[in-house]
């Protein structure tokens, strides 16, 4: 924080100055070739006009501006599927500036497989037998993030009851609670009574946790609702959905829900 305050400028100056005292910090050192800025979570980053914030274009200026300078630095982020909209929104030259990669969910084995091996490398004392394995693939919906929340909670629950000489079982019912708490809630909040009855239209088509178009939506509000949206409605509330990060449109001009199995939990508050 120091070095910030001390460096001259605007913020933008400030950010290259500090950046560029890293890279004289670790460029002595045996076998550094640069150095790699890993963000998570970057999908939360944006830039509000309305507050003159712009997080995401100064962080993206200043990587360009190191780099053309010859730092040999990388920047990576990592996010949900939101996030490159709001790079190319943030700066059009962002296209060229990263190679996108899409992670997309794991096949039944890979699941299995991320399940057991860490298992098995770590000698963990928790063994799963087939059908708890089943479980949390089959609740994760192959998607790694959801593996590794559910399987730190069966390990958690299966310790526990060793300890107290307890027969161990997935608990599915608490886990499916924890996780719509702490994951999907928040979320789901952020919408109003209006833009909710369309979210539960979408998750009842067929192909929800995939990719949908507004015609389908519109179809399915017909035939599940006394009053069904038309397309201009359904067209300007996922914009505004979009905007709040439950869904986004693709390349291919068809929305997705941004977040993996939001559906399912759609499903469930109309069910509860």
């Amino acid at each position: 924080m120091d070095t910030y305050e001390r460096v001259p400028g605007l913020s933008l100056d400030k950010i290259k100055g500090v950046l560029g005292v890293a890279w004289r910090a670790v460029s002595s050192m045996p076998n550094v070739r640069g150095i790699v800025f890993a963000y998570d979570e970057a999908q939360n980053l944006a830039d509000r006009s309305a507050n003159e914030q712009y997080p995401l274009s100064l962080l993206l200026d200043a990587f360009q501006s190191l780099q053309r300078q010859g730092f040999p630095m990388m920047l990576v982020l990592t996010g949900l599927p939101t996030l490159f909209p709001k790079l190319v929104e943030a700066r059009t030259f962002s296209e060229r500036m990263f190679r996108v990669v899409f992670l997309d969910r794991l096949s039944e084995s890979e699941s299995t497989e991320a399940v057991r091996r860490p298992i098995d490398d770590a000698e963990c004392p928790v063994r799963l037998e087939g059908g708890s394995v089943s479980k949390i693939v089959k609740m994760s919906g192959g998607y790694p993030y959801f593996i590794q929340f559910i399987c730190k909670e069966v390990y958690d629950a299966f310790i526990q009851r060793h300890d107290r000489g307890e027969d161990a079982s997935v608990p599915t019912a608490e886990i499916q609670h924890k996780l719509d708490t702490d994951f999907f809630s928040g979320r789901w909040a952020r919408a109003t009574d209006r833009q909710r009855a369309l979210l539960s239209v979408i998750s009842r088509l067929e192909n929800c946790e995939e990719e949908f178009t507004v015609q389908q939506v519109v179809e399915e509000s017909q035939r599940s609702l006394e009053r069904p949206f038309g397309g201009s409605q359904v067209s300007q509330m996922l914009v505004a959905l979009a905007s709040q990060g439950l869904v986004y449109k693709n390349r291919h001009g068809r929305y997705s829900f941004s977040v993996p199995l939001l559906g399912q939990f759609i499903r469930r508050q109309m069910h509860g």
